[in-house]
């Protein structure tokens, strides 16, 4: 170990900073958050630390450096493009034993400045020693995105509650427990979803009873298939679920970023095949949540877009089981950007419609005259199987028979295809068409040949395909 990492309490204390230009305003703007009171040794100020000096967030005491400058000050930093000065400055902090950073200039330090990745207050530190600052800050780029935005609140509110968790949990394995379950369970869950009061009140519960924990259900759309597209938060939340319930749209690259040792059940349906009822779904949500597990629902697209969200969390209120939703990228929005089909564009639609081809037998139909309507896009859902039926009602009702149309089977994954046609040839199209599928109706297909941009080539042969099958 090259460096001892530490974490130096600055706060109120005086850092000499030699150099005011824009490098020297990027350590300046570090030392301000931990809260020093920082001094500038400069022949001229940027135009950002000439605003924080006038307004006194910093001192402009010298515009020139001399080694007097170093008396009472505690660390010291070199930021300027004169290489001598640099020297001097590590020189001189030397010979008084005190911590110096030369900006760029490795050999001229006795500390250096990590990549943090700050939530405050837990902070994350990462270094390469100095050898690889790039490689260090592309490794903070990626704990930034994996590290939820709430953990300092998760981690100040812990603060909060520890002298009262250590007078009631007398030895340390005891506690240790307790802030497992807290950090992996429905309190981090609150924090995240805003629920700040609730979470207090869970760490107060779960200190009265420490193994009563309380499950919850989350429900996560997993988006159209492309693992890239999945959420932040939804990836969050995947990686900390006791058990998984998913439906068969959910791609296999999705449920790879489960939870190694997650229990996985599939609830999904199928047309023409056994599947679960969905009130059977709503009873084991309840039932697992209630056995004080993390429950996540992951559905294919977004859960509350023809994905029987809604339904699974009113079973949830009645049960009274804490929940929470994360949204994802729905099959119209992710499917049609992937085929190159925008769903609104000034020539063609001012307006898209997104309906099922699945409706309750007991419901009403669908508004077919409505539906029939020039200048919009229809986004189809679920509707291969009847793909016959849409046809001929939007024909009659008054929509051209001409009206370009696209089936998008397997949208974003690596096997999507597009087959694209006219409306009076939709059934056929479907037939052909991988499952899921989405159904596109309206003048905005005609941009697919130019706009198609994900797996070009194979998309443009389907288009070929289509073309000679049905001439």
């Amino acid at each position: 170990m090259d460096y001892l990492p530490i974490f130096a309490d600055i706060r109120n204390k005086p850092v000499l900073i030699v150099g005011g230009g824009d490098v020297a305003a990027r350590k300046i703007d570090l030392l301000r958050r931990a809260g020093a009171r920082v001094q500038i040794a400069a022949r001229t100020l940027c135009e950002e630390l000439t605003a924080l000096e006038n307004s006194g967030e910093v001192s402009w005491i010298a515009k020139e450096y001399q080694n007097a400058l170093l008396d009472g000050v505690y660390l010291v930093i070199a930021a300027t493009d004169d290489g001598e000065l640099n020297a001097r400055v590590y020189h001189d902090a030397t010979e008084r034993q005190m911590l110096a950073n030369v900006v760029d200039d490795q050999p001229k330090c006795s500390f250096i400045f990590p990549s943090i990745v700050d939530r405050s207050p837990l902070v994350v530190a990462i270094s390469s020693s100095g050898t690889a600052p790039v490689l260090a800050r592309l490794l903070r780029e990626k704990l930034e995105a994996l590290l939820p935005a709430n953990l300092g609140q998760m981690a100040e509110l812990a603060g909060q509650w520890r002298t009262k968790v250590k007078q009631r949990l007398g030895k340390m394995s005891e506690r240790r427990r307790y802030w497992e379950a807290a950090f992996n369970g429905l309190f981090a869950s609150q924090v995240a979803s805003g629920n700040i009061e609730g979470a207090k009140r869970t760490l107060d519960q779960q200190l009265d009873d420490p193994d009563a924990g309380e499950g919850e259900i989350i429900l996560v759309g997993a988006g159209p298939g492309d693992p890239g597209l999945l959420t932040l938060r939804g990836l969050q939340v995947m990686q900390q679920a006791d058990v998984v319930l998913y439906d068969h749209l959910v791609s296999d690259e999705i449920l790879d970023l489960v939870r190694r040792d997650a229990d996985r059940i599939c609830v999904g349906k199928r047309a023409n095949a056994h599947s679960i009822p969905q009130e059977e779904t709503n009873r084991m949500l309840v039932s697992l949540a209630k056995q004080g597990k993390r429950v996540v629902r992951l559905k294919g697209g977004d859960p509350f877009i023809f994905g029987r969200g809604g339904e699974e969390l009113q079973a949830a209120v009645e049960a009274g089981i804490p929940f929470q939703v994360v949204p994802g990228v729905t099959a119209a929005a992710g499917a049609t950007a992937y085929a190159g089909i925008p769903l609104t564009h000034r020539d063609y639609a001012q307006s898209a419609t997104f309906i099922t081809g699945h409706c309750r037998a007991d419901g009403e139909g669908l508004d077919w005259a409505s539906l029939a309507v020039s200048r919009q896009t229809l986004a189809i859902y679920m509707g291969t199987m009847k793909a016959g039926e849409i046809s001929s009602q939007l024909i009659a009702h008054g929509r051209d028979a001409q009206t370009p149309v696209a089936v998008i089977g397997r949208g974003t994954r690596q096997d999507q295809q597009v087959l694209t046609g006219t409306l009076e040839e939709l059934e056929a199209l479907a037939q052909r068409a991988p499952t899921p599928a989405l159904l596109v109706v309206g003048e905005v297909v005609h941009l697919h040949q130019q706009l198609a941009w994900f797996q070009h080539s194979a998309q443009q042969a389907g288009r070929e395909s289509a073309v000679v099958n049905l001439a």
